[in-house]
């Protein structure tokens, strides 16, 4: 039996209320929250975390999807790793400097995009658009 769970994507308008709606569909029953990391949000895919407790089938719901995708588009993105390129003592300029080159000349993935392959990545899940 597959479990559901469904993202309303009229709760997500950036990156932050992203992790918001991801919380309130994942972690509800938890005493702490992901923060906004897409290490994170894998590592919660993986199970074991808040709602998914393995590896069991599940069936993600996402809905306005569509409207996401704009919403952790490119400008969220470019945001994204700008103000990553802050921080060099903790994160990898150069890998950043690519990707936001990528980004801006169309070969690079969304934040969106980024999200839709770590769900891609766990086999046990199943997304559905609606």
């Amino acid at each position: 039996m597959k479990t559901t769970f469904i993202i309303d994507g009229q709760n997500v308008s950036d990156i932050p209320s992203f992790y918001s709606e991801i919380n309130r569909v994942f972690m509800a029953d938890e005493d702490w929250k992901l923060g906004p990391s897409l290490d994170a949000l894998n590592d919660m895919f993986h199970g074991g975390v808040g709602a998914i407790k393995g590896d069991e089938p599940v069936t993600l719901i996402w809905k306005d999807m569509e409207k996401n995708r704009g919403d952790l588009g490119l400008e969220v993105t470019r945001k994204f790793y700008q103000e990553k390129l802050k921080h060099p003592g903790i994160y990898d300029v150069p890998g950043i400097k690519q990707s936001l080159i990528e980004l801006e000349n169309g070969t690079g993935p969304t934040y969106f995009d980024i999200v839709l392959q770590i769900i891609a990545d766990h086999a046990n899940i199943e997304l559905l658009a609606r």
